[in-house]
């Protein structure tokens, strides 16, 4: 199913975004691991709507509920299941979705596919609704993953044309990515939200929406985590952050930039750092041939602009087979990229746990 993701843990997320709920299964957590729920609660709530200028108007309380799966906090063995109440939901402002379908979102592929009886109440399972019991999930991982010293953290990298600065991929520090999840907007340059805000306040005065970047580390990763080939670290960590909507690109290490360098100048030195090897420069992103090389995991994914807009659009009418001009109602983010940044790390953590529990992977953690 394509609502499941892991090897090692499986994942998977249900609802849809007006349904009565949506939630999520992680089957095959190991046993007698302390939880902390009000973390994972102070997690979500960085994604959560409602709560500033440049998100939905929608407020839910994205408070999970668990069925199972804990016994006084503790992880005995059973599938943990979290369900994650719709309260705060506007499915009339959706009707007319049914018959003329939203350009750039997956309105018109999923009637396609689905015959038709596709849920578009808010997007339905397409919706970034799902985003919460990611977060619940990911939230989980980031915790195991803490346990054996790896930690994940992600700012925002461009809003618009408003650039942050990039993390320093050699030095890049657990305490680095610790200090960015504790702040209001996770910036390396704080004082450049005034500038992004203005952008994504400017689109939505213009009926109109922006993008952006995310960018993510890793750091922590002993070396050798991960497969060749499909199973690389690229293509495991690429799947997961996928999921994540309006994610349109993802690069790692310097990316699309090193098709127009030498050899030369791309390749990272090797040397001795008392015991340890590292590179004295980190162009690879912390992945050589899908494995980890010790250095931090760096990758920064693309987010295109929201397609829910208030102008008037061009598309079209199932019903009377014409062309039609569509005005979209309802209430939507003019910009997805500050609440999709612990969408990125939850990614991110379901598939670096995942890979971390691969069964040959043990001696890398003697």
């Amino acid at each position: 199913m394509s609502s499941t993701f892991g090897n090692n843990i499986k994942v998977s997320i249900f609802g849809q975004s007006h349904s009565e709920a949506i939630g999520v299964v992680i089957d095959g957590l190991p046993a007698n691991h302390k939880i902390d729920l009000a973390e994972i609660g102070a997690f979500m709530a960085r994604r959560a709507p409602g709560q500033n200028s440049v998100s939905t108007p929608r407020k839910e309380p994205d408070i999970p509920r668990i069925v199972s799966g804990l016994v006084d906090g503790v992880t005995c063995g059973a599938p943990l299941c979290a369900i994650i109440e719709n309260t705060n939901v506007r499915s009339g402002d959706y009707e007319k979705l049914k018959d003329v379908p939203r350009p750039a979102h997956a309105d018109f592929a999923a009637r396609i596919k689905h015959g038709g009886a596709n849920d578009v109440r808010g997007g339905g399972h397409f919706s970034a609704r799902l985003t919460a019991p990611l977060c619940f999930a990911g939230a989980v991982c980031l915790q195991l993953l803490k346990e054996k010293n790896i930690y994940i953290g992600a700012h925002i990298c461009s809003i618009a044309n408003v650039k942050d600065r990039l993390f320093d991929s050699v030095n890049l520090s657990a305490a680095d990515l610790t200090r960015l999840a504790s702040r209001e907007r996770p910036l390396l340059t704080p004082e450049l939200w005034q500038e992004m805000e203005k952008a994504v306040t400017d689109a939505r005065a213009d009926q109109d929406s922006v993008g952006g970047i995310i960018e993510c580390g890793i750091v922590g990763l002993p070396v050798g985590i991960g497969e060749p080939m499909f199973g690389g670290m690229e293509n495991r960590i690429s799947q997961a952050i996928f999921a994540v909507p309006a994610v349109k690109g993802i690069e790692f290490g310097n990316g699309f930039e090193c098709a127009a360098l030498r050899g030369s100048q791309n390749n990272d030195a090797f040397y001795y750092d008392g015991d340890r090897i590292r590179t004295k420069t980190n162009n690879h992103g912390g992945i050589l041939g899908g494995l980890s090389s010790g250095m931090p995991v760096i990758f920064r994914a693309a987010f295109k602009p929201t397609p829910s807009i208030a102008q008037s659009q061009q598309s079209v009418s199932f019903s009377q087979k014409q062309d039609t001009e569509l005005v979209i109602q309802g209430r939507h983010d003019p910009c997805v990229v500050l609440r999709a940044v612990p969408c990125v790390e939850a990614a991110a953590a379901l598939a670096v746990y995942d890979m971390v529990l691969d069964s040959n992977n043990g001696n890398l953690f003697a």
